[in-house]
């Protein structure tokens, strides 16, 4: 006697075979589909919704900063040295404001300190204090507007451009002395990229 073969199953019915097949092929697809749409679509809209928080923070420091002018504070390190405004010390009221555009960077510096303070922050760009003219406002009507300063009433102006070879910046400078003991410094300080 011959031992028997366990039974195997022959093949599939053709008939069955393409009864699941579409349905099979419809599933794999669909899952496929959704397989892209999670690893693509999802990145790519949340790339879409970044983009579009980030331009309207930028519009909203922007249009924040050009209505309030200066920012209360001191410059960093790193824009005083660019710049090459040094803040001296004792000094308060600071406030600054930066901007930069593809053709002039600039550096609005104004800070309150006292006759040695004053000469301290001259000596530093290398300048003294006889190269202040009386009633020269070195800032133009320009920089006034971007910072909101006006020099006019009852200060006592006295004001000098420091203009310095590229790449190092010129500063425009403006000092009020109306209280010699704690005179008020404006200053304009522009590099060209």
């Amino acid at each position: 006697m011959t031992p028997s073969l366990p039974h195997q199953g022959g093949p599939p019915d053709e008939r069955d075979r393409s009864a699941e097949n579409p349905r099979h092929k419809a599933r794999r697809r669909a899952l496929t589909l959704l397989i892209i749409v999670l690893l693509i679509g999802v990145p790519a809209g949340y790339l879409v919704i970044s983009a579009n928080q980030s331009r309207d923070s930028g519009k909203d420091k922007e249009a924040k900063y050009s209505a309030t002018g200066l920012t209360p504070g001191w410059p960093s390190k790193v824009q005083r040295r660019l710049y090459q405004v040094p803040v001296p010390l004792p000094a308060d009221d600071i406030a600054y404001y930066e901007t930069n555009n593809w053709k002039t960077s600039r550096l609005y510096v104004q800070f309150r300190t006292n006759p040695a303070g004053l000469d301290s922050f001259l000596e530093a760009m290398g300048l003294r204090r006889e190269q202040l003219r009386k009633d020269y406002i070195a800032v133009g009507e320009r920089d006034r507007k971007v910072s909101g300063w006006t020099f006019g009433g009852q200060g006592s102006w006295w004001g000098l451009t420091h203009e310095q070879k590229n790449p190092a910046p010129t500063q425009d400078v403006v000092v009020d002395l109306s209280d010699p003991q704690n005179p008020t410094v404006f200053a304009v300080s522009r590099t060209v990229p």
